[in-house]
């Protein structure tokens, strides 16, 4: 009982640690308490439903509702409700993000050195082509506006797109920063809640960083330049193996099951006040 007391203690303090920033953007654009509350109950219900059903046996309402601690007519109303927020601007962002990485990647779409090319809109290598080989059924006018909207690309005065970022990191357009937020850190919080779970270190998802105390501000921008150098080395790298064995080049109707995999690096810094004598 004393473990499951512990067990409870970290997992609040992880949770609240975890929540602080979250909340802070929330707040910073209104998003009520009461609207945090209505979109974590949906997903303790759906989590319940989706992920704790018992073997050969269906998911069930009073099962969900016993572990989540909802009524069960809480659990059926959030579970029938049309709700906008599922998977919100996924689809977009997904394709976006596959042109924008073939584009730097593949030499028919690039120029001397390596570079990508600026892309006319038609033509066996142009922009259309581009987006038909690897956008999915988005229409190559909707990922445009994507990533003309995000700043990924810019359109000449002669029609030809030019990519102005090597990669889908939207410096306009908070919508499609937030969704990346559900994204990455959705992506990240599943490795460490996995990794968790194991009990074996051999089972585990390659989890690492690198952090050092005291060092002071004024080195930071020479780190960040140093550090961001040579994640985008690593991850370029990473990203040339995985085209290789990609499957994006044929019909998805022909690809069978299929993993989505990847690694993401962050970078974080704090700046921590001079303790004052005594203190």
């Amino acid at each position: 009982m004393l473990e499951d007391s512990a067990l409870t203690t970290a997992l609040g303090a992880a949770l609240a640690r975890l929540l602080r920033p979250i909340v802070r953007l929330m707040l910073k654009h209104s998003f009520s308490y009461s609207a945090f509350e209505s979109v974590a109950k949906r997903v303790y219900a759906q989590c319940a439903m989706e992920d704790f059903a018992l073997p050969g046996r269906k998911p069930s309402v009073s099962r969900a509702a016993i572990l989540t601690g909802l009524t069960r007519k809480e659990v059926n109303t959030l579970l029938t409700e049309p709700w906008s927020g599922a998977n919100a601007d996924s689809t977009h962002y997904n394709r976006a993000a596959r042109v924008v990485t073939a584009w730097v990647r593949e030499a028919r779409f690039s120029g001397d050195g390596g570079s990508p090319r600026a892309l006319a809109m038609d033509g066996p290598d142009g922009f259309n082509e581009l987006v038909r080989l690897h956008g999915g059924d988005v229409p190559s006018r909707a990922v445009l506006d994507e990533l003309t909207r995000v700043g990924s690309v810019q359109v000449r005065d002669d029609g030809c797109v030019q990519l102005v970022q090597r990669g889908f990191v939207p410096n306009e357009g908070m919508i499609a920063k937030i969704a990346i937020l559900g994204a990455d850190v959705s992506d990240l919080a599943e490795t460490i809640t996995f990794n968790i779970e194991q009990t074996r270190a051999l089972d585990a998802r390659y989890q690492r960083k690198v952090m050092h105390f005291g060092i002071p501000p004024e080195a930071l921008p020479a780190f960040r330049a140093l550090s961001g150098k040579q994640a985008q080395k690593l991850l370029e790298g990473l990203d040339a193996w995985l085209s290789e064995h990609d499957l994006s080049a044929i019909p998805e109707s022909e690809w069978g099951d299929t993993a989505r995999v990847g690694v993401g690096i962050y970078y974080f810094e704090e700046i921590v006040p001079e303790v004052e004598d005594g203190d």
